[in-house]
This record gives C-alpha cells, sequence and structure tokens, in this order.
C-alpha cells in the first residue's frame, strides 16, 4: 500500500520561508515523477512543480524563481523549499508520485499573512 506522508506546513508572513517534505512508502516501482499541486480556497486545484530521478524540474510560472524542488531518490523522499511567500500561495500543498499510477498524499495547510 502506497502511502505519501507530508510535513512542513503551516503560518508564515509574507515574505517568508517554507520547506515541504513529502516521505513515499510501500512504493514497489520505479518512480517516473515525484512533485506538488495545491488547492486554494474556492480554487481548483493546480500544478506547482516536479521533478524526475534525473533532477530535470518543471514548475509553474507563478512560483518560478521563488520555490525549488528537491529530491532524495533513496529515500523515496521529495521537498519543496518555498521562499518569498506571498498570500496568494495560501493553499492546501499535495505531495504526488507517479509510477504506474499517480498517488497523492492527504495535504498540508500553507498560509501566508499579509
Amino acid at each position: 500500500q502506497v502511502q505519501l506522508v507530508e510535513s512542513g506546513g503551516g503560518l508564515v508572513q509574507a515574505g517568508g520561508s517554507l520547506r515541504l517534505s513529502c516521505a513515499a512508502s510501500g512504493i514497489r516501482s520505479s518512480i517516473d515523477v515525484m512533485g506538488w499541486s495545491r488547492q486554494a480556497p474556492g480554487k481548483q486545484r493546480e500544478f506547482v512543480a516536479n521533478i524526475i530521478p534525473g533532477g530535470g524540474t518543471n514548475y509553474a510560472g507563478s512560483v518560478k524563481g521563488r520555490f525549488t524542488i528537491s529530491s532524495d531518490n533513496a529515500k523515496n523522499t521529495v521537498y519543496l523549499q518555498m521562499n518569498s511567500l506571498k498570500p496568494e500561495d495560501t493553499a492546501v500543498y499535495y505531495c504526488t508520485v507517479t509510477t504506474s499510477a499517480t498517488y497523492w498524499g492527504q495535504g498540508t495547510q500553507v498560509t501566508v499573512s499579509s
């Protein structure tokens, strides 16, 4: 049974930083992509960033230059370093892992106050 456990969310003032972590367990095949999505109140879930095992990354335009995704492949763990946070970054952040299927974490709340 695949399980994704996220941590690191919280409340921060605008301009501050947070680091999210997501540890995947129960993975029985190779991981193709690990990533993060988010859902703000009243909005649809949106892509934030992803990373492949070779290190290639992709970012949403709204976070490029402020967020950095990284991973520890040996630990099946993905991180999201979020700097220069803005109130519009407030959302529930979800970790995703794609193997033959895509798995989602339970989400962690990030709140940025102005």
